[in-house]
């Protein structure tokens, strides 16, 4: 698989998201995000960081972990826009966290289709 710029960016683009859900998991409140929420985000994201190291060396496999592990990350924050009482921080944190996982797993995507 050959590594382009856009392989690297997304790469890189969802190192940092997996880093940014292991580091909320001791610096949340317990309450946004609960904390079983920030623990799942928690274990994605050391996932997502055992699978960036495969995928930067071209394995197929660290491509799939990767992009599979930042859709269910994202999918974590969905029940932020469905009930009542989250904070309007916590809202715009969600969806920038889901557009920035869409854009990451975009750029990553293309590498599944090369040989």
């Amino acid at each position: 698989m050959k590594r382009s710029r856009l392989l690297v960016a997304g790469l890189i683009l969802c190192g940092l998201l997996g880093l940014i859900d292991v580091v909320t998991l001791p610096f949340g409140d317990g309450e946004h995000p609960p904390f079983a929420v920030a623990a799942a985000g928690a274990v994605l994201g050391l996932v997502t960081l055992a699978g960036i190291v495969p995928a930067w060396r071209g394995s197929r496999a660290g491509v799939v972990a990767v992009i599979v592990t930042r859709l269910l990350s994202g999918l974590t924050a969905v029940p932020a826009f469905f009930f009542d009482g989250v904070p309007a921080e916590a809202v715009i944190a969600a969806v920038a966290g889901v557009v920035l996982t869409l854009c990451g797993v975009a750029l990553v995507a293309p590498a599944l289709r090369q040989v």
